[in-house]
């Protein structure tokens, strides 16, 4: 009986606090987006928001249900979740529901199940437990390779699902390898790449090809003229190359049409205002329209009449911007800001470097979907579909979200206990 007490005396109230204020604004601007004055009634079952009220108090159960299991369950059985994932992963491609162009989903009755938004928590879990294990830094070849793997195990089968926006989320936990002691020229590498990527599609890859020998002979020259520094930068030179020449490629035969589409009018090749770039442009009016204060909740013009599409999930924040105003935003980006900054912080105090490595794993893939998202509906990120944590429709990702939060609050509240 002590234990259990213990439990929850320990349980960080700062993040609780601010998990159930987002999920409740969540709630708050789903009924906001969807609201139909035929149907009023707030837990009206068959709406979305009558649906999210259900997923929200299953989210609870699985909250408190998460906050009583021993801690070390989730070190000691780390592995197995991973691997149970996995293989989820692959049934879903052959036996899964086709959800906007993804093969992703389990239907179960009226509702479906994403096994991808439960394997970013897995994946967290399952880095966590490799990196914990190690001796030192993660700073020898084969253990970066062992880590890398990782990840992008599960980031490849989602990707063979369709499923380009949470495949891409998995690679925010190269924040976890640079906590374990990664050198700064692989994190270096993926801010550089996606640079790269974009200078790819605009410039005539000759042209950038021959910038790219160029700078390379500039390194060359003004660095020690030895036969390792010819052969590291020579890689380096052959491997951007062939990165240029593979975006093409990548672009043209692996995303779907619809997500080309976007990339390209995000990048200003196409102008598209009722096509590709119908939904950030509908996006950008909505939360402009809001002003400073907002035209208040249920006013909103935008929302009402349902110009935005997906306005519910990947869009949710145009509902924010437009009937909360400049203020609702800049409040529900702070408490964000707040959130990520309270969990480094608890990360940094963790006695277990599991713990610790899996708090900047949860930390980590929030931070990526929240800027991804608000990205998307400020038009500088391509339109990806990923939900905002805690906020946008669905059950899958509100499930998941939690599961990946609270499994870091109950480490957390035994801290003192692991190491």
């Amino acid at each position: 009986m002590r234990e259990y007490k213990g439990i929850f005396y320990r349980i960080d109230l700062v993040v609780v606090i601010l998990y159930l204020t987002l999920v409740f604004i969540g709630w708050l601007n789903i009924y906001a987006a969807v609201f139909d004055e035929s149907h009023n009634n707030i837990v009206d079952f068959s709406q979305k928001y009558g649906k999210q009220m259900i997923f929200i108090i299953a989210a609870l159960f699985l909250a408190m249900g998460t906050l009583i299991i021993d801690p070390k369950f989730f070190s000691q059985f780390a592995w197995f979740i991973y691997g149970f994932v996995i293989f989820l992963l692959i049934i879903v491609i052959f036996s899964g529901r086709e959800v906007a162009g993804s093969k992703g989903w389990f239907a179960i009755g009226g509702f479906g199940i994403q096994p991808a938004e439960f394997a970013k928590m897995a994946t967290a879990l399952a880095l966590a437990k490799y990196l914990g294990s190690l001796d030192m830094s993660l700073t020898k070849f084969r253990n970066v390779v062992m880590a890398s793997a990782i990840v992008l195990i599960p980031a490849v089968i989602v990707l063979l699902q369709h499923d380009t926006g949470s495949a891409i989320v998995f690679l925010a936990l190269v924040i976890v390898l640079y906590r374990a002691g990664l050198t700064g020229l692989v994190p270096l590498a993926f801010i550089v790449l996606p640079g790269l990527g974009v200078l790819a599609l605009l410039i005539p890859k000759v042209i950038l090809v021959v910038v790219l020998l160029i700078v390379a002979g500039g390194f060359y020259f003004f660095s020690k003229r030895n036969l390792r520094t010819m052969v590291l930068i020579s890689s380096i030179f052959m491997a951007s190359a062939g990165f240029v020449f593979s975006v093409d490629y990548s672009v043209n035969h692996i995303l779907e049409p619809h997500q080309r589409n976007r990339i390209h009018v995000l990048l200003g090749n196409d102008l598209d205002l009722k096509g590709a770039g119908y939904n950030v442009n509908q996006s950008l009016i909505a939360i402009g329209s809001g002003g400073v204060f907002g035209k208040g909740f249920l006013q909103g013009t935008q929302t009402k009449y349902n110009f935005v599409p997906e306005q519910s999930t990947d869009f949710i924040f145009c509902t924010v911007g437009e009937e909360w105003g400049f203020l609702g935003s800049s409040l529900l980006i702070l408490l964000y800001v707040g959130l990520f900054v309270r969990i480094i912080l608890m990360a940094e105090r963790q006695r277990s470097r599991f713990s610790r490595f899996y708090g900047y794993g949860v930390a980590s893939i929030l931070f990526f979907h929240f800027a991804i998202n608000i990205g998307m509906t400020l038009g500088l990120m391509p339109v990806i579909g990923i939900p905002l944590p805690f906020v946008s429709y669905g059950g899958s990702s509100l499930w998941a979200f939690t599961l990946l939060l609270f499994i870091f609050i109950r480490q957390d509240s035994s801290r003192f206990d692991l190491v």
